[in-house]
């Protein structure tokens, strides 16, 4: 497969999770991506399992300075940069009365503007070359809430609306910027504990698909965004959720499940 042949993606947070199973997949669709976290041994072991299509870059989505590195990297080994997915996020469980200012500024920094710091600066080499695809990682809860994740729900919503203005400033100089919004997705984030599948699914019996996601779900939709195959999409969300945005099964109604 080559849907990606002869691109060069830029990849955040890639080192595990939905990050790792987007730069297998673009890797095995052609292209050459770099790697940006802060999580160095599983970087370097990912680039390595990758082979010369792959670099892995120490990177702190929060720090232009660090941004500027990674930019500079990738255009050393790769002469080029085609396409940008903002992966890296975190996530934080506590109510608005237990979470400080420090609390919610960390969460906004990694998450809303470590986007906005990406979508800046590789944006304009982007811009440059009049040609490029930004591939946003939002949420479902940037499309709804969800008590004890105020500042993540407040990350992911912006991260949706800075998505569109993006899209309207770049898309006519030839770059398109677009959303994905994950709903629970089966990595270290989703599943710290690392339970079991059968254990985790019975969190999602209101969903209409029934089950958690697997990371090469969301990978596939990025890299639909990411290859030519999505040339008229700009300012796009997608939810890859099983659903869950759709509402909840109400238990006795026609057509629900037997739980």
């Amino acid at each position: 497969m080559a849907r990606l042949k002869d691109k060069v993606a830029i990849i955040t947070g890639g080192a595990r999770g939905m990050g790792a199973a987007t730069a297998r997949l673009f890797v095995a669709e052609g292209a050459k991506v770099v790697i940006g976290d802060l999580l160095d041994a599983e970087g370097d072991a990912l680039a390595a399992e990758l082979g010369e299509a792959a670099r892995f870059v120490h990177h702190d989505v929060t720090s232009e300075v660090s941004w500027q590195r990674l930019i500079d990297a990738t255009l050393s080994a790769f002469g080029a940069i085609d396409v940008l997915v903002n992966n890296a996020g975190i996530l934080m469980f506590k109510t608005i009365a237990e979470t400080t200012r420090d609390d919610f500024a960390r969460v906004l920094d990694v998450n809303l503007i470590g986007c906005f710091l990406g979508t800046k600066l590789v944006g304009a080499n982007m811009v440059a070359r009049g040609k490029g695809s930004i591939v946003n990682i939002s949420s479902v809860d940037g499309m709804k809430a969800a008590n004890g994740l105020s500042a993540y729900n407040a990350s992911k919503w912006a991260v949706r609306g800075f998505t569109k203005a993006a899209a309207m400033e770049f898309g006519h100089k030839g770059v398109r910027v677009n959303s994905v919004h994950p709903g629970g997705i089966d990595t270290a984030m989703g599943n710290p504990y690392a339970e079991p599948k059968a254990e985790v699914n019975k969190r999602y019996a209101m969903v209409p698909l029934q089950r958690v996601g697997e990371p090469i779900e969301v990978a596939y939709t990025s890299l639909f965004l990411a290859s030519d195959e999505s040339s008229y999409l700009c300012g796009a969300e997608i939810a890859v959720d099983g659903g869950m945005l759709c509402g909840q099964y109400y238990v006795g109604f026609p057509g629900a499940p037997g739980l």
